[in-house]
Protein backbone atom coordinates (compact mmCIF):
# COMPACT_ATOMS: atom_id res chain seq x y z
CA UNK A 1 0.00 0.00 0.00
CA UNK A 2 1.08 3.66 -0.86
CA UNK A 3 0.91 6.38 1.50
CA UNK A 4 -0.09 9.77 0.43
CA UNK A 5 1.00 13.44 1.86
CA UNK A 6 -1.59 13.65 3.47
CA UNK A 7 -2.72 10.73 5.18
CA UNK A 8 -1.50 9.97 9.01
CA UNK A 9 1.76 9.37 10.48
CA UNK A 10 2.36 7.40 14.02
CA UNK A 11 4.92 9.14 15.51
CA UNK A 12 5.11 7.04 19.12
CA UNK A 13 2.25 8.11 20.85
CA UNK A 14 1.38 11.00 18.61
CA UNK A 15 -0.64 11.06 15.52
CA UNK A 16 0.26 12.94 12.48
CA UNK A 17 -2.52 13.99 10.49
CA UNK A 18 -0.56 14.85 7.29
CA UNK A 19 2.93 14.01 6.28
CA UNK A 20 3.71 17.67 6.08
CA UNK A 21 6.32 19.32 8.58
CA UNK A 22 6.94 23.05 9.61
CA UNK A 23 10.75 22.81 9.19
CA UNK A 24 12.87 24.96 11.87
CA UNK A 25 13.14 28.28 10.62
CA UNK A 26 15.33 31.27 12.62
CA UNK A 27 13.01 34.16 12.39
CA UNK A 28 15.04 36.47 15.49
CA UNK A 29 11.51 37.66 17.18
CA UNK A 30 12.52 36.56 20.67
CA UNK A 31 12.48 38.99 23.79
CA UNK A 32 15.31 41.65 23.43
CA UNK A 33 17.23 41.19 26.51
CA UNK A 34 16.11 37.46 28.02
CA UNK A 35 15.54 35.67 24.94
CA UNK A 36 12.57 34.18 25.99
CA UNK A 37 9.62 33.22 23.38
CA UNK A 38 7.01 35.61 23.64
CA UNK A 39 3.03 36.12 22.56
CA UNK A 40 3.97 37.28 18.81
CA UNK A 41 5.81 33.92 18.52
CA UNK A 42 2.75 31.99 20.51
CA UNK A 43 0.11 33.22 17.71
CA UNK A 44 2.82 32.68 14.69
CA UNK A 45 2.99 28.97 15.90
CA UNK A 46 -0.19 28.52 16.48
CA UNK A 47 -1.33 29.71 12.71
CA UNK A 48 0.64 26.92 11.82
CA UNK A 49 -0.92 24.22 13.61
CA UNK A 50 -2.38 22.26 10.68
CA UNK A 51 1.07 21.04 10.39
CA UNK A 52 1.48 17.38 10.82
CA UNK A 53 3.84 18.40 13.35
CA UNK A 54 6.16 21.60 13.88
CA UNK A 55 9.56 21.95 14.49
CA UNK A 56 10.31 24.81 16.18
CA UNK A 57 13.13 27.42 15.20
CA UNK A 58 16.50 26.44 16.44
CA UNK A 59 16.81 27.11 20.36
CA UNK A 60 20.29 27.97 22.31
CA UNK A 61 21.05 25.55 24.91
CA UNK A 62 23.29 27.80 26.92
CA UNK A 63 24.37 31.35 26.32
CA UNK A 64 27.33 29.82 25.12
CA UNK A 65 25.28 28.24 22.17
CA UNK A 66 23.87 31.18 20.74
CA UNK A 67 24.77 32.50 17.47
CA UNK A 68 22.42 35.20 16.40
CA UNK A 69 21.25 38.13 18.27
CA UNK A 70 17.43 37.60 19.34
CA UNK A 71 17.07 33.88 18.67
CA UNK A 72 15.18 32.03 21.85
CA UNK A 73 16.66 30.04 24.15
CA UNK A 74 15.95 27.42 26.17
CA UNK A 75 17.97 27.17 29.44
CA UNK A 76 16.51 30.00 31.94
CA UNK A 77 13.04 30.00 33.94
CA UNK A 78 11.57 32.89 31.63
CA UNK A 79 12.83 31.13 28.36
CA UNK A 80 10.83 28.10 29.68
CA UNK A 81 7.56 30.17 30.48
CA UNK A 82 8.22 31.96 27.03
CA UNK A 83 7.98 29.06 25.46
CA UNK A 84 5.53 27.50 27.51
CA UNK A 85 2.92 30.06 26.24
CA UNK A 86 3.80 28.90 22.93
CA UNK A 87 2.91 25.44 23.27
CA UNK A 88 0.08 25.95 25.27
CA UNK A 89 -1.17 28.00 22.09
CA UNK A 90 -0.22 24.95 19.51
CA UNK A 91 -2.09 22.48 21.20
CA UNK A 92 -5.23 24.44 21.85
CA UNK A 93 -5.12 25.08 17.92
CA UNK A 94 -5.26 21.23 17.52
CA UNK A 95 -1.45 20.83 16.67
CA UNK A 96 1.89 19.33 18.12
CA UNK A 97 4.96 20.62 18.39
CA UNK A 98 9.03 19.71 18.88
CA UNK A 99 11.57 21.67 19.91
CA UNK A 100 14.83 22.10 17.82
CA UNK A 101 18.01 22.32 20.35
CA UNK A 102 20.83 24.24 19.63
CA UNK A 103 24.32 24.71 20.13
CA UNK A 104 26.38 27.00 17.06
CA UNK A 105 29.79 26.40 18.15
CA UNK A 106 31.60 28.45 16.11
CA UNK A 107 28.91 30.43 14.10
CA UNK A 108 29.12 33.21 16.54
CA UNK A 109 30.72 36.44 17.89
CA UNK A 110 32.07 37.24 20.69
CA UNK A 111 29.21 39.87 21.22
CA UNK A 112 26.94 36.88 21.80
CA UNK A 113 29.13 35.10 23.96
CA UNK A 114 29.77 35.20 27.76
CA UNK A 115 31.96 38.05 28.98
CA UNK A 116 32.81 38.54 25.32
CA UNK A 117 34.61 35.17 24.97
CA UNK A 118 35.41 33.72 22.16
CA UNK A 119 32.86 30.83 20.44
CA UNK A 120 34.07 27.26 21.07
CA UNK A 121 34.42 24.31 18.73
CA UNK A 122 35.44 21.12 17.72
CA UNK A 123 39.47 22.83 16.80
CA UNK A 124 40.52 26.49 16.48
CA UNK A 125 39.52 26.71 12.95
CA UNK A 126 37.50 29.74 11.76
CA UNK A 127 34.76 29.82 9.52
CA UNK A 128 34.44 31.81 6.49
CA UNK A 129 30.80 32.54 7.48
CA UNK A 130 28.65 35.35 8.74
CA UNK A 131 25.76 36.04 11.12
CA UNK A 132 23.69 38.64 12.77
CA UNK A 133 24.02 40.52 15.42
CA UNK A 134 22.27 43.84 16.31
CA UNK A 135 24.14 45.76 13.89
CA UNK A 136 23.22 43.68 11.06
CA UNK A 137 25.37 40.89 9.32
CA UNK A 138 29.29 40.17 9.99
CA UNK A 139 32.16 37.48 9.56
CA UNK A 140 32.02 35.22 12.95
CA UNK A 141 34.93 35.33 15.22
CA UNK A 142 37.98 32.99 16.11
CA UNK A 143 36.73 30.20 17.94
CA UNK A 144 38.90 28.06 20.35
CA UNK A 145 38.89 24.26 20.84
CA UNK A 146 37.11 22.90 23.78
CA UNK A 147 39.27 21.39 26.37
CA UNK A 148 38.44 17.62 26.78
CA UNK A 149 37.06 18.38 30.09
CA UNK A 150 34.43 20.46 28.89
CA UNK A 151 32.70 17.99 26.72
CA UNK A 152 30.77 16.47 29.68
CA UNK A 153 29.83 19.66 30.22
CA UNK A 154 28.22 20.73 26.62
CA UNK A 155 26.50 16.91 27.11
CA UNK A 156 24.94 18.11 30.36
CA UNK A 157 23.55 21.51 28.88
CA UNK A 158 21.46 19.39 25.98
CA UNK A 159 20.21 17.05 28.68
CA UNK A 160 19.39 19.88 31.11
CA UNK A 161 17.95 21.81 27.76
CA UNK A 162 15.77 18.40 26.90
CA UNK A 163 14.12 18.61 30.51
CA UNK A 164 13.46 22.10 30.23
CA UNK A 165 11.67 21.80 26.82
CA UNK A 166 9.88 19.01 28.35
CA UNK A 167 8.52 21.32 31.14
CA UNK A 168 8.02 23.78 28.51
CA UNK A 169 4.87 21.55 27.27
CA UNK A 170 6.89 20.55 23.85
CA UNK A 171 5.94 17.25 22.68
CA UNK A 172 9.63 15.99 21.49
CA UNK A 173 12.87 17.45 20.65
CA UNK A 174 14.67 17.30 17.54
CA UNK A 175 18.54 17.78 17.74
CA UNK A 176 20.08 20.16 15.47
CA UNK A 177 23.20 18.33 14.38
CA UNK A 178 23.32 19.70 10.96
CA UNK A 179 24.85 23.12 9.04
CA UNK A 180 28.07 23.64 10.28
CA UNK A 181 26.73 24.12 14.17
CA UNK A 182 28.38 22.14 16.92
CA UNK A 183 27.72 18.51 16.65
CA UNK A 184 28.50 18.78 12.87
CA UNK A 185 31.34 20.64 13.62
CA UNK A 186 32.79 17.68 15.44
CA UNK A 187 31.82 14.97 12.78
CA UNK A 188 33.03 16.72 9.67
CA UNK A 189 36.74 16.23 9.48
CA UNK A 190 37.01 20.02 7.70
CA UNK A 191 36.79 21.24 10.65
CA UNK A 192 37.68 18.69 13.38
CA UNK A 193 41.68 18.62 13.89
CA UNK A 194 41.33 17.34 17.21
CA UNK A 195 43.87 14.41 17.87
CA UNK A 196 41.91 12.95 21.51
CA UNK A 197 39.07 10.19 21.81
CA UNK A 198 36.48 13.09 19.87
CA UNK A 199 38.75 13.65 16.87
CA UNK A 200 40.65 11.45 14.00
CA UNK A 201 38.74 8.04 12.74
CA UNK A 202 34.60 8.80 12.18
CA UNK A 203 33.68 6.77 15.39
CA UNK A 204 35.73 9.51 17.31
CA UNK A 205 34.08 12.44 15.40
CA UNK A 206 31.01 11.01 16.09
CA UNK A 207 30.60 10.24 19.27
CA UNK A 208 29.61 13.63 21.06
CA UNK A 209 26.15 13.40 18.97
CA UNK A 210 25.88 9.97 19.84
CA UNK A 211 26.57 10.67 23.41
CA UNK A 212 24.06 13.76 23.55
CA UNK A 213 21.60 11.76 22.05
CA UNK A 214 21.96 9.07 25.20
CA UNK A 215 22.18 11.60 27.56
CA UNK A 216 18.39 13.11 25.82
CA UNK A 217 17.19 10.11 25.60
CA UNK A 218 17.57 9.40 29.88
CA UNK A 219 14.42 12.28 29.52
CA UNK A 220 12.46 11.79 26.34
CA UNK A 221 11.11 8.59 25.73
CA UNK A 222 12.91 7.20 22.19
CA UNK A 223 9.56 7.79 19.93
CA UNK A 224 10.09 11.84 21.25
CA UNK A 225 13.55 12.60 19.67
CA UNK A 226 14.82 13.25 16.33
CA UNK A 227 17.81 14.34 14.78
CA UNK A 228 18.52 16.60 11.70
CA UNK A 229 21.63 15.90 9.79
CA UNK A 230 23.01 17.80 6.61
CA UNK A 231 25.73 16.00 4.54
CA UNK A 232 26.89 19.07 2.43
CA UNK A 233 28.60 21.16 3.06
CA UNK A 234 27.71 24.50 4.93
CA UNK A 235 28.69 27.01 6.78
CA UNK A 236 32.19 26.14 5.79
CA UNK A 237 31.81 22.58 7.15
CA UNK A 238 32.95 19.59 4.88
CA UNK A 239 33.83 16.14 4.96
CA UNK A 240 35.79 14.00 2.45
CA UNK A 241 33.96 11.16 3.11
CA UNK A 242 30.66 12.35 3.89
CA UNK A 243 28.75 9.24 2.87
CA UNK A 244 30.75 7.25 5.19
CA UNK A 245 30.77 9.78 7.80
CA UNK A 246 26.44 9.93 7.12
CA UNK A 247 25.59 6.50 6.89
CA UNK A 248 27.79 5.44 10.54
CA UNK A 249 25.70 7.84 12.21
CA UNK A 250 22.73 6.95 10.64
CA UNK A 251 23.32 3.45 11.85
CA UNK A 252 24.40 4.01 15.49
CA UNK A 253 21.15 6.71 15.91
CA UNK A 254 19.28 3.82 14.22
CA UNK A 255 20.21 1.71 16.79
CA UNK A 256 19.62 3.62 19.78
CA UNK A 257 15.67 3.86 18.62
CA UNK A 258 15.57 7.48 17.32
CA UNK A 259 11.72 8.98 16.98
CA UNK A 260 12.77 10.34 13.25
CA UNK A 261 15.64 11.32 11.56
CA UNK A 262 15.31 14.69 9.39
CA UNK A 263 17.72 14.73 6.69
CA UNK A 264 18.73 18.04 4.09
CA UNK A 265 19.30 17.56 0.48
CA UNK A 266 22.26 19.28 -0.50
CA UNK A 267 22.29 22.96 0.63
CA UNK A 268 19.72 24.52 2.25
CA UNK A 269 17.15 26.81 0.61
CA UNK A 270 20.04 26.25 -2.49
CA UNK A 271 21.51 23.40 -4.64
CA UNK A 272 20.13 20.19 -4.14
CA UNK A 273 22.49 18.86 -5.72
CA UNK A 274 25.25 20.40 -4.46
CA UNK A 275 26.52 17.06 -2.99
CA UNK A 276 26.86 13.52 -4.59
CA UNK A 277 25.06 11.84 -1.97
CA UNK A 278 23.10 8.36 -2.04
CA UNK A 279 20.52 9.87 0.74
CA UNK A 280 18.49 6.65 0.40
CA UNK A 281 21.20 4.72 1.93
CA UNK A 282 20.85 6.64 5.01
CA UNK A 283 16.91 5.60 5.10
CA UNK A 284 18.45 1.87 5.04
CA UNK A 285 20.65 2.50 7.69
CA UNK A 286 18.14 4.35 10.03
CA UNK A 287 14.96 2.64 9.24
CA UNK A 288 13.14 4.46 11.41
CA UNK A 289 10.22 7.18 10.25
CA UNK A 290 12.51 9.10 7.58
CA UNK A 291 12.19 12.61 7.15
CA UNK A 292 13.61 15.25 4.08
CA UNK A 293 13.76 18.64 3.40
CA UNK A 294 14.99 21.29 0.74
CA UNK A 295 12.85 22.63 -1.80
CA UNK A 296 10.22 20.63 -2.03
CA UNK A 297 7.23 21.00 -4.20
CA UNK A 298 3.65 19.00 -3.79
CA UNK A 299 4.59 17.47 -6.45
CA UNK A 300 8.01 16.37 -5.37
CA UNK A 301 6.65 16.07 -1.78
CA UNK A 302 4.20 13.30 -3.09
CA UNK A 303 6.38 11.65 -4.80
CA UNK A 304 8.57 11.52 -2.35
CA UNK A 305 5.86 9.60 0.06
CA UNK A 306 4.38 7.59 -2.55
CA UNK A 307 7.68 5.96 -3.58
CA UNK A 308 8.56 5.68 -0.11
CA UNK A 309 11.79 7.72 -0.50
CA UNK A 310 10.41 9.39 2.53
CA UNK A 311 7.41 8.79 5.45
CA UNK A 312 7.56 12.95 5.96
CA UNK A 313 8.60 16.23 4.19
CA UNK A 314 9.24 19.21 5.77
CA UNK A 315 8.88 22.66 4.40
CA UNK A 316 10.71 25.58 5.40
CA UNK A 317 9.76 29.12 3.34
CA UNK A 318 6.96 28.45 2.11
CA UNK A 319 5.50 27.79 6.08
CA UNK A 320 6.93 31.67 6.58
CA UNK A 321 4.16 33.25 3.90
CA UNK A 322 1.44 30.52 3.78
CA UNK A 323 0.41 29.88 7.89
CA UNK A 324 -2.48 27.01 5.99
CA UNK A 325 -0.15 25.84 3.74
CA UNK A 326 -1.14 21.70 4.27
CA UNK A 327 -4.63 23.02 3.35
CA UNK A 328 -3.42 25.06 0.25
CA UNK A 329 -1.07 21.75 -0.89
CA UNK A 330 -4.30 19.75 -0.34
CA UNK A 331 -6.16 22.13 -2.84
CA UNK A 332 -3.38 22.50 -4.92
CA UNK A 333 -3.82 26.51 -4.50
CA UNK A 334 -1.44 29.51 -5.21
CA UNK A 335 0.85 30.32 -2.68
CA UNK A 336 1.98 34.04 -1.01
CA UNK A 337 4.77 35.30 -2.14
CA UNK A 338 7.52 35.29 0.53
CA UNK A 339 9.19 38.75 1.87
CA UNK A 340 12.67 38.87 2.40
CA UNK A 341 12.90 41.98 4.01
CA UNK A 342 10.83 40.56 6.87
CA UNK A 343 12.63 37.20 7.33
CA UNK A 344 15.16 38.21 10.91
CA UNK A 345 14.01 40.78 13.57
CA UNK A 346 11.39 43.09 13.35
CA UNK A 347 7.81 42.73 14.02
CA UNK A 348 4.29 41.29 13.08
CA UNK A 349 5.04 42.01 9.87
CA UNK A 350 5.88 39.16 7.44
CA UNK A 351 5.30 37.13 10.42
CA UNK A 352 1.85 36.87 11.62
CA UNK A 353 0.30 38.64 9.19
CA UNK A 354 0.49 36.48 5.43
CA UNK A 355 -3.13 35.82 5.08
CA UNK A 356 -5.02 32.49 4.81
CA UNK A 357 -6.92 31.28 1.68
CA UNK A 358 -10.35 33.04 1.34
Amino acid sequence: MTNSLFEPLRLGDLVLPNRIVMAPLTRNRAMHGTDAANGMMAQYYAQRASAGLIISEASQITQQGQGYIWTPGIYTKEQIVGWRKVTDAVHAAGGRIFMQMWHVGRISHVSLQPGGKAPVSSSAEKAMSKTFIESGFVPVSMPRALDIEEIPGIVRDYRNAAQNAKDAGFDGVEIHAANGYLLDQFMKNGVNKRTDSYGGSIENRTRLTLEVAEAILRIWDKSCVGIRLSPAHVNDAKDNNPQALFNHVAEKLGALGLGYLHVIEGTTGGDRNSLPFDYQALRSAFKGVFMLNNGYTRATAEDAITSGKADLISFGRPFISNPDLVERLRRDAPLNPLDPTTLYGGTEKGYTDYPTMA
